[in-house]
């Protein structure tokens, strides 16, 4: 038992520095183009990520998008807007893009109890996908679906895999109080973005740009 317990008091050690490490990091190397990893909600989410990630130039490459497995809008939104965006820019070479399906964390009305489930067997269905794509960042705006991603790919980090930069945009819709997923990505998140002002106040490491989307 006394080994068992440094065994594992070693493994914290390491793990706890490693965090220390990848929250002090946040050094980014230029290069021709990103590897983008979106989360894609479903309605609201979904329209406004995409009207987002449109804002982005083509060197964000290859795109990868990731959707609940039973949102069955959002992938083919994702094809239409891949598919006008190739028609107004034919010339670009970066063109490449991937939708992923993961289980989705949290049905609507789905208890509380059971959403603990469900949103651990999401991450532990998410980190091979996500370790598989080693993205460069992570772009999502408050889907329940975001928190298994993120956490994944918080997880890269630690583990000393790829540090993988997460940027969380919250919703248009709150105004003075965060949803659930921007509570919990608040303290995971490289770059946490509010489009209203008394967000920024009650969050003051918050990123106030306006309303973006």
């Amino acid at each position: 038992m006394l080994i068992l317990a440094v065994a594992i008091g070693a493994v914290a050690v390491v793990l706890g520095l490693r965090l220390w490490i990848v929250l002090r990091t946040k050094e980014v190397i230029p290069r021709e183009c990103f590897s983008l990893l979106v989360v894609a909600g479903s309605g609201g989410h979904t329209m406004e990520i995409l009207r987002l990630v449109g804002s982005l130039s083509n060197a964000y490459s290859p795109r990868h998008y990731i959707i609940a497995d039973t949102d069955k809008m959002s992938a083919s939104k994702i094809k239409s807007f891949e598919s006008d965006r190739a028609e107004r820019e034919p010339s670009t070479m970066y063109t490449e893009y991937h939708i992923h399906q993961i289980p989705r964390s949290r049905e609507v009305q789905q208890s509380w109890l059971s959403t603990v489930l469900t949103t651990t067997w999401a991450i532990w269905f998410s980190f091979p996908t996500v370790f598989r794509i080693k993205p460069d960042l992570v772009l999502c705006n408050g889907p329940g679906t975001c928190v298994p991603i993120c956490v994944s790919a918080f997880f890269l980090g630690i583990l000393g895999i790829k540090k993988v930069i997460i940027v969380y945009v919250e919703s248009i819709c709150r105004v003075e109080t965060l949803s659930l997923s921007g509570k919990i990505l608040f303290h995971l998140s490289d770059y946490f973005i509010v489009q209203w002002p008394a967000l920024k106040e009650k969050y003051p490491k918050s990123v106030y740009l306006g309303r973006i989307i």
